[in-house]
């Protein structure tokens, strides 16, 4: 079991950064891929980003690559989404997710078993 725990968002102005944070319990974190997913109101969730264990295999949705960073720190049972540049079009409730994937399957988030509870990013125009 994993129980995971976003932090970190909060109203920021366009072309702003923020870095969201989840922290997860139990002693096998290192062992699942990490993603985070978005919803806006009125929209589906999205895959963002995500992160394989070796931390060295990432992967993005085209909206967000080269302003978006995502990292892991094993030691820390921390996954991070450092988001640049944001548009008020990356208004959403972000959440974290765990599960077991392989590398082309990174955006599918029905590889994921475990999700936070998300938390609130607003850009503003």
């Amino acid at each position: 079991q994993v129980q995971l725990v976003e932090s970190g968002g909060g109203l920021v102005q366009a072309g702003g950064s923020l870095r969201v944070s989840c922290a997860a319990s139990g002693r096998t974190f290192s062992s699942y891929v990490m993603g985070w997913f978005r919803q806006a109101p009125g929209k589906e969730r999205e895959f963002v980003a995500a992160i394989m264990w070796s931390r060295s295999i990432t992967a993005y949705t085209d909206s967000v690559k080269g302003r978006f960073t995502i990292s892991r720190d094993n030691a820390k049972n921390t996954v991070y989404l450092q988001m640049n540049s944001l548009k008020p079009e990356d208004t959403a409730v972000y959440y974290c997710a765990a599960g077991t994937a392989h590398q082309w399957e990174l955006h599918i988030g029905e590889k994921y078993i475990y999700w936070g509870q998300g938390t609130q990013v607003t850009v503003s125009s």
